[in-house]
């Protein structure tokens, strides 16, 4: 069993990869950092396609929160001041808004610095898992 949460990127995606990079760096949020093409999807629970769709938070219990709710974990993590915006950015509207957010990087990442068209996100949201 994992003892400290794991956050899942897209490695493949430079806008990720260094957001990535920036947080264990600037937040040491004291979780495990691995793109998804180098994970064990199927022992974090979660499906390749929801890997490709959104980053993913996936508790030592098994909890997987994607997105903008990925996010907010991360910060929840970190303690002090961001912690505070990560709570904030659970509730409601604020979540929604986060979400919204949260998609319109998402698809516009290789658009972004870093970004290549490997970046580019499938147009569908994915079953969860």
């Amino acid at each position: 069993m994992r003892m400290r949460p794991v956050l899942v990127y897209d490695g493949d995606c430079g806008f990720c990869t260094a957001s990535a990079r920036a947080a264990r760096r600037r937040l040491d949020p004291s979780c495990e950092f691995t793109p998804w093409q180098r994970a064990d999807l199927h022992s974090l629970g979660v499906s390749q396609a929801r890997a490709e769709y959104e980053a993913l938070w996936v508790t030592p219990g098994g909890q997987v929160y994607g997105g903008a709710q990925a996010v907010a974990k991360l910060l929840l993590r970190t303690g002090g001041a961001w912690a505070v915006v990560g709570a904030v950015l659970t509730l409601a509207p604020v979540r929604w808004i986060a979400h919204g957010v949260y998609r319109i990087i998402a698809v516009n990442r290789q658009r972004l610095p870093g970004g290549t068209p490997a970046c580019a996100t499938p147009p569908q949201r994915p079953p969860l898992g």
